[in-house]
């Protein structure tokens, strides 16, 4: 069994608490943002196809998603992070998890295997955290062009 099959977060738990930097070197924990919706997606690394792709993908639907927030975690450090949301004018909070301790919390650690290798990284993957910071919604090995889509579904879920 892989990391990611048994640390995966359900839908109806607490989504598991954070303290990280973002991308300006302060802390944000996930406490902090109680109250409002927020999609934490988890991705591999900043400034790669997918991770732009899927990055650029969500800043086109902010404007759709009322008061939720969106929160990339990656294991770049934040002066990388502050490089990749100015490059692309992200405009939302990233966090840097360097020891991928939230990522394994959430389940989005684990073997992945690439030309044949097999290795330990970050699994894409989202969630949706509702007011209550609970799980709303989980998008294990999502990919990259379906992530604002769920977003957006789920949202209307949430407030319908």
């Amino acid at each position: 069994m892989t990391a990611h099959q048994s640390n995966a977060v359900e839908v109806g738990q607490a989504a598991p608490a954070f303290d990280l930097l973002d991308q300006h070197g302060e802390p944000i924990s996930l406490a902090s943002l109680a109250g409002s919706p927020v999609l934490l997606y988890f991705y591999p690394k900043a400034m790669t196809p997918g991770c732009t792709q899927q990055s650029c993908l969500l800043r086109d639907v902010a404007d759709q998603i009322g008061d939720a927030r969106i929160v990339g975690i990656s294991p770049d450090v934040p002066e990388k992070l502050g490089r990749f949301d100015q490059k692309y004018t992200l405009g939302f909070t990233l966090l840097s998890d360097p020891d991928h301790a939230v990522a394994e919390a959430y389940g989005a650690w684990g073997q992945k295997k690439l030309y044949g290798k097999v290795y330990d990284g970050i699994i894409r993957s989202a969630f949706l955290v509702d007011r209550a910071g609970t799980v709303a919604a989980a998008f294990p090995k999502i990919s990259p062009k379906d992530t604002p889509n769920k977003l957006l579904a789920e949202l209307q879920e949430l407030s319908g």
